[in-house]
């Protein structure tokens, strides 16, 4: 990915690998403990991910990996909540914050429903078992950008309008 656009600005941008191993730096001189463990498991989870794989994971899956640790995170202040548990609450979404660092810019609820009727008509679906065929056209493009389960129930319901 080194030397790519990143279609906001036009500026090259570094893999996210090349930026995790900087910031892993930046944290160890700067003791910033938490920084320093949400980097390190984040790594820990794209490794685990190569070696299932055997090989390097692309741009996408790297997102996905991030993705998925931020969805934890989220679930777990959701349990911790109706726990009570406020200190767990304030470190979760302290480790959360910093992995939306590492996501790309979520996409608003316009910009998800014009995507959504764009993939239906590139599909040509006609009712809600054309789902597959939409989320397929879908998900490679809202990945880190959008909850899977919103963009599913958005999909569901342009599906079942039709």
């Amino acid at each position: 990915m080194s030397g790519q656009k990143d279609g906001r600005g036009g500026k090259n941008i570094m893999s996210l690998k090349e930026k995790l191993e900087t910031d892993l730096k930046a944290a160890q001189k700067a003791k910033d403990s938490v920084r320093l463990s949400v980097i390190r498991m984040l790594k820990t989870t794209i490794k685990n991910r190569e070696v299932e794989k055997r090989e390097e994971l692309d741009d996408q899956e790297l997102l996905q990996a991030v993705n998925s640790q931020a969805k934890l995170r989220k679930e777990s202040i959701e349990e911790y909540k109706k726990a009570g548990r406020d200190d767990l609450v304030a470190k979760e979404e302290e480790e959360l914050k910093i992995l939306k660092e590492y996501l790309p810019e979520e996409l608003s609820e316009e910009e998800l429903k014009e995507m959504v009727d764009a993939a239906v008509s590139e599909a040509g679906a006609s009712g809600p078992k054309d789902m597959g065929s939409v989320m397929k056209l879908l998900m490679p493009k809202t990945t880190g950008r959008a909850d899977g389960k919103l963009v599913s129930r958005m999909v569901k319901e342009a599906l079942s309008s039709l």
